[in-house]
């Protein structure tokens, strides 16, 4: 079964068109929850990407294996990273700290 880049090419583009539109119609309250969700399937593509790079048999599939665990890495390190500023922006934003009244001194 030989595969046409011509083909494979028109796939991702619509999967580019599909996901931008998928992802501008989610409210912003679900973000948070989505980013989660993600970086939980993350984890299962880095755990993949790992027993994949473990049974490499030469050097080019070493090195591509290589690369898929860096990239998985950074991708659930950057899913962390996004979730947890996006919990902070939740959090209650805390009042400065009073300021003391200063009173002229009383001219008795």
């Amino acid at each position: 079964m030989s595969t046409d880049p011509l083909n494979e090419f028109t796939f991702f583009v619509l999967a580019v068109f599909v996901g931008i539109e998928v992802i501008s119609k989610v409210p912003t309250i679900l973000h948070t929850p989505l980013m989660s969700g993600t970086n939980a399937i993350h984890g299962i593509i880095l755990v993949g990407a790992i027993l994949i790079a473990s049974s490499a048999g030469d050097a080019v599939h070493v090195v591509v294996g290589l690369v898929a665990v860096i990239l998985a890495t950074l991708n659930v390190v950057g899913g962390f990273v996004v979730t947890d500023r996006m919990l902070e922006m939740f959090k209650g934003r805390q009042a400065p700290p009073a300021q003391r009244e200063q009173r002229p001194p009383s001219g008795r």
